[in-house]
């Protein structure tokens, strides 16, 4: 437990304590784990065999209530055979278009297309479909990695701090938000160059920065120059 960060240990004393999550929301019962995090995360944590069938799959909490509907429209379960739930998606989709069946549920077309792939095949990382990272042969795990080392890098994920990018090895690097040059939008699954700012191998961290001197903010506007002082005297 010695080499988890402090969230993830206080998982692991939960469930040493009570046994194993029967459902995502028991993660808001762990200390130092809260709702923004949760809400961050829900959607690539998996209960299986758990109270929620749902929780098995990608689908966030926050969609619960849209996948309960497809699937009673439907009349589906998650458990149902693969080849069913593919048969009656398909029949839905093509007996009502995807942005008429969106705007019946008050759901984005996104959320209603991802949790019609979950039913079909719940528990389907998006990730694993995006393309494979341009690696170097010569980076194999943590110990290749040294400050200032640039190479290629897959998004894996984005988050409010920044992007999580795969590297070619076990752990995946955080490029901090504050490393991006000002303006610069990442997406999941772009293939960018980074530079290993810090290794931290006793807590499997790693921190990359942009090539190039780092992230920059802003230009500010020069200030306009001070007037000279002048002294003024009488006589």
């Amino acid at each position: 437990m010695k080499s988890c960060g402090p969230v993830a240990a206080s998982i692991v004393r939960w469930r040493d304590a009570h046994g194993a999550f029967r459902n995502r929301r028991q993660l808001l019962d762990v200390t130092g784990l809260g709702p923004r995090t949760f809400e961050q995360a829900a959607g690539f944590l998996r209960i299986r065999d758990g109270d929620e069938p749902l929780d098995a799959s990608a689908i966030h909490p926050e969609s619960y209530a849209v996948a309960r509907k497809l699937l009673k429209r439907t009349g589906l379960s998650l458990t149902a055979p693969a080849g069913d739930r593919a048969a009656k998606i398909k029949a839905l989709a093509e007996k009502e278009p995807l942005p008429a069946l969106a705007a019946e549920l008050g759901a984005g077309e996104p959320t209603v297309a991802d949790i019609l792939e979950q039913i079909v095949r719940p528990g389907r990382d998006p990730r694993a479909d995006l393309p494979a990272p341009v690696l170097r042969s010569d980076v194999l795990s943590m110990d290749d990695l040294l400050p200032g080392l640039e190479l290629k890098g897959t998004v894996r994920n984005v988050v409010d701090f920044g992007a999580f990018v795969d590297i070619g090895v076990k752990q995946d690097g955080l490029l901090h938000r504050s490393q991006l040059p000002f303006g610069t939008v990442l997406s999941v699954g772009d293939v960018i160059d980074v530079e290993i700012q810090n290794v931290d191998k006793e807590r499997g961290r790693i921190a990359l920065a942009w090539p190039g001197g780092g992230g920059h903010k802003p230009q500010q506007k020069e200030a306009p120059p001070k007037k000279p002082k002048v002294d003024w005297a009488i006589g």
